[in-house]
This record gives structure tokens, C-alpha cells and sequence, in this order.
């Protein structure tokens, strides 16, 4: 239970290369929060967090090597918020910049196609913000927790005519 079947800093090096890897990974495939997730995207994440476990352990079933993964992985986390928010270059390329998706009215495709973002859900978002078509949205934003931000033209007075 205690006894290790390998160093106790090859746990570090491959929990850091897996969170760097997982991190590239699900920062090339989008943006969206975890309440948002399709049941597909919560599928996956499962299916790769069993998938890389053999990796960062190399087959360790230790309850210390547990912990030292676990351990690595919450300070890889730590260490990453904390140099995201010291660096705005590096804010921007693992969490990306706010994408605007509609403003004065005018959808980009472009936009909803970089984000993979489907019609349902920028509709779902417009409603929930009480416009019922994109023509009434001075701006819909994806911001960069994948939340989308919805500024109604009602909501500006008469400054948005």
C-alpha cells in the first residue's frame, strides 16, 4: 500500500507532462463550461481522465503514489492560474480572448464556426437574455469560460437605434 513501484519524482515529471498535454488538448477543442457540457463532451472528458491515469502512475497502485499524482496535478493547477494571471501572453494562449459573435444585430458565421458553437445554443443563450432574434442583440460574446455574454439593443436605450 505504501511501497512504490517507481521514484517518487517520476510521478512529478508525468503528472506535469500529462496536465501540459491535457491542457493543449482541451484548449485546441474549444470553449465551454463544464454546466454547459454536451453529454458527449462530459463522456470524453471521463474516457481521458482513465486513459492518461496509466501514464502519469506506470501502473503504481500505491496510495502514496496516488497522492503524489494527485498532489501534482492540483499544484500544476495552482502554478497555472497563477502564471496565467502574471502573464497576459500566456492568459491569452491557454484561455484565448473573448469572441464576439453578434454585434448591432449582425451574426458571424465565422465566428460560430471557430467555436463550434451551434445555432440551438447561441438561441438558447439570446433567450435567456430575453431577445428572441439576433436582430435585438446589440452584442452576444463567447467569453473565454465559455459562457456567452448577451447585451440586448433594449438594454441601451435609445442609443443603440
Amino acid at each position: 500500500m505504501l511501497s512504490m513501484s517507481i521514484p517518487w519524482w517520476e510521478f512529478l515529471i508525468r503528472g506535469v507532462v500529462v496536465y501540459v498535454f491535457l491542457i493543449v488538448l482541451l484548449r485546441l477543442t474549444g470553449k465551454r463550461q463544464v454546466g454547459q457540457l454536451a453529454p458527449f463532451d462530459l463522456v470524453l472528458l471521463l474516457v481521458l481522465s482513465n486513459a492518461v491515469q496509466n501514464s502519469m502512475n506506470a501502473g503504481d497502485n500505491s496510495l502514496v503514489g496516488g497522492l503524489i499524482s494527485a498532489a501534482t496535478l492540483v499544484l500544476a493547477n495552482w502554478l497555472m492560474g497563477f502564471a496565467t494571471y502574471r502573464n497576459k501572453r500566456l492568459e491569452a494562449l491557454i484561455e484565448g480572448r473573448p469572441l464576439v459573435l453578434i454585434h448591432h444585430g449582425q451574426l458571424y458565421e465565422k465566428a460560430m464556426s471557430r467555436a463550434q458553437l451551434t445555432h440551438h445554443e447561441l438561441n438558447a443563450a439570446i433567450r435567456q437574455a430575453g431577445v428572441f432574434c439576433p436582430e435585438d442583440v446589440h452584442s452576444a460574446i463567447l467569453e473565454n469560460n465559455g459562457a456567452i455574454s448577451v447585451v440586448p439593443k433594449s438594454a441601451l436605450g435609445g442609443a443603440a437605434a
